[in-house]
């Protein structure tokens, strides 16, 4: 399914983060450089040389204070819910809406200037897929409550309080935009 304007509207959405560190810097600039080289194939999981772009979020339940992890099957690791871009999804922020609710059953609110994050990870090789990366966009998204489920793809799903995140299993990524959350203060009510 064609969505005209989804690459220029991309590439303005990371070319306007102001990144906090020179890792997110890196990531940005990296991400900017999949869009300019791959254009649409970007969104495409079958581009696979460097790799494609992915969409997650940050969840926060209502009050804050705490963020939504799932088991990633694959990995093996704690982290924020997301994935792949699929045919239907409009944006990044449509692939992230749709990612968290098929793996923790929330529909989330979308806050004002939802962009938290860019990071670019390496995917191990599995059968039939060579190893290649992840040019991940994560948003920020707000619970209506705490009440989750785990869906496709994840083993269990949990809450895990800001400052239990380095001892919860996860990865220095997922600290690195925790700190963002930190930062940015409370979210405004929806």
């Amino acid at each position: 399914m064609a969505h005209p304007g989804r690459l220029a509207a991309t590439t303005a959405r990371i070319a306007g983060f102001a990144p906090p560190d020179p890792a997110s810097a890196d990531a940005r600039d990296a991400v900017l450089a999949l869009l300019d080289g791959a254009g649409e194939r970007a969104f495409e999981r079958a581009c696979l040389d460097p790799g494609h772009l992915t969409a997650s979020a940050f969840v926060l339940p209502p009050g804050g204070g705490a963020v939504l992890l799932v088991h990633h099957v694959r990995l093996g690791l704690w982290l924020q819910p997301g994935g792949h871009v699929e045919p239907g999804d409009a944006d990044l922020l449509d692939a992230a809406l749709r990612e968290v609710e098929e793996e923790t059953g929330i529909r989330a609110a979308v806050p004002p200037d939802p962009l938290l994050d860019v990071d670019v990870h390496r995917i191990p090789a599995r059968p039939g897929e060579p190893a290649h990366l992840h040019f991940d966009v994560r948003f920020l998204l707000a619970a209506p409550s705490r009440e989750v489920r785990a869906g496709d793809g994840v083993r269990a799903v949990r809450w895990v309080a800001l400052p239990d995140l380095p001892s919860a299993g996860t990865d220095a990524s997922v600290l690195r935009a925790a700190g963002r959350i930190v930062a940015r203060g409370p979210l405004p009510p929806h």
